[in-house]
């Protein structure tokens, strides 16, 4: 095995290719959600848009939890959740087991909004994607599913 820097140099190839994957991955990604971002017609925004997906997605959630999972500070998300409040989207409850936490949970008009705004995401993606091959469709399918962990890492 041939060494170069004090490495093997199939590593260095590795690494080189990882890093350049990873480079260009984080520039498609930037790219494509600012395209997606394009397609959205709410006034909400994408921090308020993502932490009523979450909360869809997840159930009633404490605003501890909620900036948990949206890897925010907690005053942070209460900022968020107070629009989202005054907006009419989410509604609190107060938690059954515990009266000094409320829970979060997601209005009817809130989710009539991420209705809307994933069908009109989807749509665009859905035109995109009838351009591509069967093939390109089959890779982009077993990719989402790598970038969704990625995302949850």
């Amino acid at each position: 095995m041939s060494y170069a820097d004090g490495m093997p140099v199939r590593s260095q190839n590795l690494a080189r290719t990882d890093a350049e994957l990873a480079s260009a991955l984080a520039s498609s990604i930037v790219r494509l959600s600012r395209r997606l971002r394009t397609e959205r017609h709410s006034d909400l925004t994408p921090n308020q848009l993502s932490a009523l997906g979450t909360m869809r997605r997840n159930g009633a959630l404490t605003l501890s939890a909620l900036a948990a999972y949206e890897r925010v500070q907690p005053p942070s998300m209460n900022r968020t959740i107070n629009c989202l409040d005054e907006l009419g989207m989410i509604r609190r409850v107060p938690d059954p087991d515990d009266r000094r936490q409320v829970l979060l949970h997601v209005s009817d008009a809130g989710n009539v909004t991420l209705d809307a705004e994933r069908d009109r995401r989807d749509a665009w993606l859905h035109r995109r994607l009838e351009e591509l091959t069967d093939e390109d469709r089959e890779v982009l399918g077993s990719a989402a599913v790598v970038l969704e962990r990625l995302g949850q890492a």
